[in-house]
């Protein structure tokens, strides 16, 4: 994976939640320091995110995005 962004950090999903539009995903970047999201319900379901996958955190000015290694 490449990306523009500097600030990425990697980790895991912790928690998935699922809406009619959007997903709340919360990463766990270091024991007990936990990242959530809010994404499309689309790109969670293309990222196949689901708890105990490894996903990046991907930080850039005020948005929070979430990453994955393609072919994990």
């Amino acid at each position: 994976m490449k990306i523009s962004a500097r600030n990425s950090v990697k980790g895991v999903v912790k928690k998935v939640k699922i809406g009619v539009v959007s997903a709340e995903i919360s990463i766990e970047i270091a024991p007990g320091i936990i990242i959530t999201s809010i994404i499309t319900k689309g790109s969670a379901e293309n990222l196949g995110l689901k708890e105990g996958k490894e996903a990046y955190v991907v930080i850039k000015s005020s948005d929070v995005m979430v990453a994955v290694d393609d072919g994990k």
